[in-house]
This record gives structure tokens, C-alpha cells and sequence, in this order.
């Protein structure tokens, strides 16, 4: 089974081998033993179960909490020919139904359900009316108390596996679990411990560094400036430095959008496509923006706070980097934040209990900022991996900024506190060490102090800078309360004493970190096109790390291209030569010999077509125009309602002739028409969510279809 398994990986996915842990899982589930499957985020773990849906006989179910995705998933699974849908709270109930039917008649091989799915009585008595074969639970850390991500929904998984007459084998799959979060998962699953599959939490193409006493700001907007081009996602605390982050970002003529919970949810879905789209470039976030973002081609995570805990900092990082490539982490740490954290802790309806384990993963995320030994070593070891070794590549493990004795300036600044009392924040304080005129200073008579002025060869701004590292450095301490004032802890004591010097090392600059590659870019600009034709992200056609493949082997024939991995039979058919001719221009205008054609292997089967020569979309047209309805020629061909649908619109580029009237319902055109003009974009899901549930997505397709054609006449 597992050289079957091995040949859909290869002619469906496009891949030549399993990635650690994958056969491993598959070859579980193929033999019906339920499984755990802790790996990376990017570790593959959705071909964990993609595969074994394809060699067992009845439907994989899928629960994931990612509605926001499921969409994306389906037509990703689509491009690869594999016959897939999803049912969550964004499809009305009438299309609730009829996949509900489909999946009874053997339409689809996997479905993916959200878990509030599984509230539903009448849910759960269809469970028994369809054959059954696998359960897929993603995002497993969900149902555990002890997770970073705890849903109660996730707690009616285990109820809805008892309800079901022939029990199907069971995977749990996550990125992110402590060892006490994988025992949860085993024991409300049933699970044994043996089958638990963890191939560790190393993300080695992960570049991680903290950052700490320099000015945010400028630091990231000369980070953004120098990689205008790559995608990446700013994490802050709080919905208002999310507006401020946002709002300075855009005025420095960044492309950024924003998203967090205080915003419509209009609003929000629509920044989100347009990120997943590549049409914003930059996203500042809370952690509101969570796990449903699966765009593989972010370049970079920047945290311009600090996260609650380990647990949340790896998952928000690890959404750098999914298709493989180097990317970076950066965490630029400020201790004022850490007061943040504390009071959202303070706020929340925890229990008590959960409360003080919340201060712990704190203090253990703090232990992170300050850490001098290895930053990649310390999450491992935090997620139970005690042998891990040390990474080399990380921002401490590489770093060899030269260090510049400022104890003399330290000793000032502790002085200067200690002469205050230990009462005021870090702008009075520079505002009396640099001599400023203040009246506020003069009512408290500290003009008079002898540190009044003692710095005043520096500018606030430069002196505020160099508390800001003092506090990164736990020479300072602020307190709590909204209004946090600095107190001078032992270390600083010890520095006022003469008993120890402050060392303080050069700014870390902002670097460009991706080289540029022109055959790469115009690969994407045609990606890019390709994805709006087909209302899909970039990322559904083609990965980043398949694009840049194709610019260093540059394939020129279709079997040199089903030698890159990610290009399996079905997407060679739909996106094969224009890919190619684009290499072979590229190649003939730099004067560039490209390999000997290779020699001529069997293609993959391809699952959609695998009984004619004809372009796969042209025989969807054919039968079509001998008056099959689109579910009928779905079921003959094996393949989704979408997919011909798809189809029908690619043939129309073709230049076939198709009657778009005849999927518009009339009353709803001036409706149609309104949601285009209100959404400002040719997107289907912003204008699908202005629109009344009866309005599918393929009628608006069907009626932008229609006055495209209108207006090339």
C-alpha cells in the first residue's frame, strides 16, 4: 500500500519522497491504527491525510477550525484533481444540503467541516449514511484546556467518533503541543501513546532573532523598505497599536492592510483575501489574524510585542517560511509589553488555576527575550525536545556585533532614578537628564537635581533609546499599573557600586534577505494572473518554492517540468506550457542553454481526464454542448461541481461559445451589480458576502463572465 501511496505523491502532489514522519502516519492509517502526528508547521500533515483519503474506499472527514481557509484547501485540492468540498457557516443551508447529498452518492473523497458542525443532531445521524472511512483532526492542540488554543467545540469530537456504527481510523494532527498537550490529545481520543508520530519542532529554514533596546519603528520601516517585495505579517498586542502600526506604515507608503477583532467583519475578510491574494504586501495584526492564514509564501514575521506564550509565538512565527524557503522571525522586544500580557491575563475569565499557568508560559516567553544561548534550541527544549542541539543559525548563535562599554551612561541614568525616587516613567526621566525645561520638572524642584542635565549633549529621543536597552536588559524594572514607572533592580545596584560594567552591542540593522531573481518574478506575475482568472490565491497554483525551482532548472519540455517538485499531472495539464514558453523566452532573451529535452517517461495518470488526449477543460465544453448539466458531467468525469464550472470559464477565454445567461437569475443582476461596485474588486468571496445566500458563486462568475464578453464586442 505504501508504493500506492508513494505514486499518488508523486503523480498527484508532485513529489518524489515523504517529507520525515509522513509514510509513517500513512502507513497507520492505511492499517487502520489510530494516530498522532505532531510535526513543523510546513511539515506536509495535510498529505498525511490527503493520501490515505485517496487509497481507502468511503470519505475522509477533515475537522478543522479554519473556515476562513477551507475554501482555499478545496480548490487546492481541486487543482490537483482530487475531488474535495467543505461545509461551514459561509455556504447557505441549501448548499449545506445538496453537498451533504453529494458526499452520500460518493461525490467527494474528503470533506472538511468546522466543529461547531458537530452540534447538530441531524449532522451527526448523516454521519451514519455515508461510508466512513477516516477522521481527520487538525489543529489537534484545540482540545486540549492545557493548549495555547483551547475550543470547547473540539471537546464533541470524541462524542461524535462514539455515534458512529463502523468507527473509521482517527488522526490528530498539530504543530504546536507540549508533552502535556499530546497526553490530553491521546487520552480524550483513545489514542495509545505508541502511536504517537512526532518528528520534532525544528524549522530549519527559520532565521530567528530578538531584537531589544532599539527604536521599533524606524527599524521596521527600513525591514519592510528593503524587502518591499516579499510578503509578511506584523503581530501586535493591542487592537490600537494595531491602528497606530497601520496608519504609520501606510503614510511611509507601505502597502499594509490591517486586521484584528474591532473591525467589521467585512472589512476584515476582505484584508485578508487581498494579504492571501498578494495584493496587500504587509498585514499588521493581533493575534485575531490566527490559524487561518496557510499563504506559504510569507517571507517574514515580525512580533512587535511580545506574545503571551511560547505556544503562540511559534505558531504565529512559524507562518513564515510554509513552502520551505529561508525566512525570517523577529521579535523586537520592549519589557514595558510585558505589563500588556499581564493585565490581558488579569482581564480574562480564567479560573484562577489557569490564570497562574498563564504567568508561567509568560515568564517562560520572557526567558525567550533574554536568553544568550540559542533561540531555535530554547523552543525546542520548551516543546519536550531535551537533546536538541544548537542551530547555528539563529540571530544569537550568528551574532558577532562588536559591544561598546556604557557604564558611564548607565550609571548616569540609575543615578538619575534613584534621585527621583523611583516614581516616573522613562520620558520624565530623559526629560530631566537631558535638561529640559518642563515646568513640570521645576514644580517637583528636580532642576535642581545634580543629574538635571547631566546628559544634555543627547537628544530625548537617543537617551530614551538607551533606557529602553537598560530595561531590555534588566538593569531597569517597570512596575505595574497603567501608568508603569522604572525602578532600579540589583544588577543596576551593582553597576552604581562599580561591582559591573554595561556592555551594550551596535544596533542590528535591517537587511535584505531575499535575492532578487528575474525569471523568478515574471513566473509569479504570470502565477499572479493565472490565480485571478481562476479567483484562487497565487500560492493554490504554484508555490513559491516551485516557482524558484523552475528558475534554477529551467525545465523545457513537460517531463523536465514534472521533474519539479509540486507539479503533478493535473496542474502540468492545466499550467504546464505557459510556464514553459515564459522559461524558454526567458531563456532565448538571455542567451541561456537550457538542459537537453528529457527523455519521455509515462505521464502521471491525470485523475480528471485519464481517457482522452483532449485538454481536460475542452472535454468538460463538449459535453456540455451536448446539453449534460454541469452535475451530471461532474459525476461522469469524476470530478467537483467547481471544477467544471472552472472549466466552463476557461473555455470561454478559449473563445468557445457559451451562454452565460442561462446560470444568471434576472432578478438578481441589479444585486450582482451593486456587490461588484461596493466590494471594489473582482474577488467572488467579498462580493459573495454582500449578496443573498440563493446567489452562488458561480453565478456571479456566470455574470462577470457575461459583461466581460459585453464589453470586448
Amino acid at each position: 500500500m505504501l508504493d500506492q501511496a508513494l505514486k499518488i505523491l508523486k503523480d498527484t502532489f508532485g513529489y518524489d519522497s515523504f517529507r520525515s514522519g509522513q509514510a509513517d502516519i500513512i502507513q497507520n492509517l492505511l492499517q487502520g491504527r489510530d494516530t498522532v502526528g505532531i510535526m513543523p508547521t510546513g511539515g506536509g500533515k495535510s498529505i498525511c491525510y490527503q493520501i490515505p483519503s485517496l487509497l481507502l474506499p468511503g470519505v475522509t472527514l477533515v475537522v478543522s477550525p479554519l473556515i476562513s481557509l477551507m475554501k482555499d484547501q478545496v480548490d487546492a485540492l481541486e487543482k490537483e484533481g482530487v475531488s474535495a468540498t467543505f461545509i461551514n457557516s459561509t455556504i447557505s443551508s441549501a448548499d449545506v444540503r445538496e453537498r451533504l447529498d453529494g458526499a452520500i452518492q460518493g461525490r467527494y473523497k474528503l470533506i472538511y467541516i468546522a466543529p461547531e458542525r458537530l452540534e447538530s443532531p441531524a449532522f451527526l445521524d448523516w454521519l451514519n449514511n455515508i461510508n466512513l472511512s477516516l477522521i481527520a483532526i487538525d489543529e489537534a492542540h484545540c482540545i486540549s484546556q492545557w493548549g495555547h488554543d483551547f475550543r470547547p467545540s473540539y471537546l464533541l469530537i470524541k462524542s461524535m467518533i462514539d455515534r458512529i456504527n463502523a468507527k473509521p481510523a482517527i488522526v490528530a494532527l498539530t504543530a504546536t503541543a507540549t508533552p502535556k498537550v499530546t497526553g490530553d490529545i491521546c487520552d480524550m481520543l483513545n489514542i495509545p501513546s505508541e502511536n504517537v508520530v512526532a518528528t520534532g519542532f525544528e524549522r530549519e529554514n527559520l532565521f530567528f532573532q530578538v531584537i531589544k533596546g532599539q527604536d521599533r519603528d524606524r527599524f521596521l520601516e527600513s525591514y519592510i523598505h528593503k524587502n518591499a517585495s516579499q510578503s509578511g505579517i506584523i503581530y501586535a498586542a493591542t487592537r490600537k497599536e494595531v491602528e497606530r502600526l497601520y496608519t504609520f506604515l501606510t503614510n511611509n507608503k507601505i502597502n499594509a492592510g490591517k486586521y484584528h477583532a474591532g473591525m467589521p467583519e467585512q472589512e476584515r475578510n476582505d484584508n485578508q483575501e487581498r494579504f492571501l491574494y498578494d495584493d496587500l504586501t504587509v498585514m499588521v495584526a493581533t493575534s485575531a489574524f490566527g490559524m487561518g492564514i496557510n499563504k506559504s509564501n510569507v517571507r517574514y514575521v515580525i512580533h512587535y510585542n511580545i506574545p503571551k506564550n511560547i505556544e503562540s509565538y511559534y505558531q504565529e512565527a512559524g507562518r513564515a517560511g510554509r513552502d520551505g524557503i529561508e525566512s525570517e522571525c523577529t521579535l523586537l522586544f520592549s519589557a514595558q509589553d510585558i505589563q500588556i500580557q499581564k493585565f490581558l491575563i488579569d482581564q480574562s475569565e480564567m479560573d484562577e488555576g489557569r490564570k497562574r499557568n498563564e504567568y508561567d508560559k509568560l515568564q517562560q516567553m520572557v526567558g525567550y527575550c533574554h536568553t544568550e544561548s540559542c533561540l531555535q534550541q530554547y523552543i525546542l527544549k520548551y516543546f519536550g525536545d531535551s537533546d536538541a542541539a544548537v542551530c547555528r543559525h539563529c540571530g544569537n548563535c550568528t551574532d558577532e556585533r562588536e559591544s561598546v562599554d556604557v557604564t558611564r551612561d548607565a550609571q548616569m541614568v540609575f543615578s538619575c532614578i534613584k534621585r527621583m525616587k523611583e516614581r516616573f516613567g522613562k520620558t520624565f526621566i530623559a526629560k530631566v537628564l537631558t535638561g529640559s525645561s518642563d515646568r513640570k520638572i521645576k514644580s517637583f524642584g528636580f532642576d535642581n537635581l545634580s543629574t538635571y542635565g547631566i546628559m544634555s549633549d543627547r537628544t530625548q529621543s537617543q537617551v530614551s533609546g538607551l533606557i529602553d536597552y537598560l530595561t531590555a536588559e534588566q538593569y531597569l524594572a517597570p512596575t505595574g499599573g497603567n501608568y508603569p514607572v522604572l525602578v532600579l533592580t540589583p544588577k543596576a545596584v551593582e553597576v552604581l557600586l562599580g561591582k559591573r560594567n554595561v556592555l551594550k552591542k551596535e544596533e542590528v540593522q535591517a537587511k535584505q534577505f531575499v535575492v532578487q531573481d528575474e525569471l523568478f518574478e515574471r513566473l509569479r506575475k504570470i502565477r499572479k494572473e493565472i490565480a485571478e482568472a481562476e479567483q484562487v490565491p497565487p500560492f493554490v497554483i504554484f508555490s513559491d518554492a516551485t516557482l524558484r525551482e523552475m528558475s534554477a532548472k529551467l525545465p523545457a519540455d513537460e517531463q523536465g517540468l514534472l521533474n519539479v517538485k509540486g507539479v503533478g499531472g493535473q496542474k502540468l495539464e492545466l499550467y504546464g506550457q505557459t510556464f514553459i514558453n515564459e522559461i524558454v523566452k526567458y531563456c532565448e532573451e538571455n542567451e541561456i542553454t537550457q538542459p537537453e529535452p528529457s527523455i519521455a517517461q509515462p505521464k502521471p495518470q491525470i485523475r480528471v481526464n485519464n481517457s482522452s488526449k483532449e485538454k481536460s477543460h475542452h472535454l468538460t465544453y463538449k459535453m456540455f454542448s451536448e446539453g449534460l448539466p454541469i452535475q451530471e458531467i461532474a459525476d461522469q468525469r469524476g470530478i467537483s461541481t467547481t471544477t467544471v464550472e472552472t472549466h466552463l470559464v476557461r473555455c470561454d477565454e478559449d473563445g468557445f461559445d457559451i451562454d452565460w445567461e442561462q446560470f444568471i437569475d434576472a432578478d438578481y443582476e441589479p444585486l450582482i451589480a451593486k456587490a461588484i461596485e461596493e466590494a471594489g474588486t473582482k474577488r467572488l468571496t467579498p462580493i459573495k458576502q454582500r449578496l443573498p445566500e440563493e446567489v452562488s458563486y458561480f453565478m456571479i462568475r456566470a455574470y462577470m463572465q457575461k459583461n466581460l464578453k459585453e464589453a470586448d464586442k
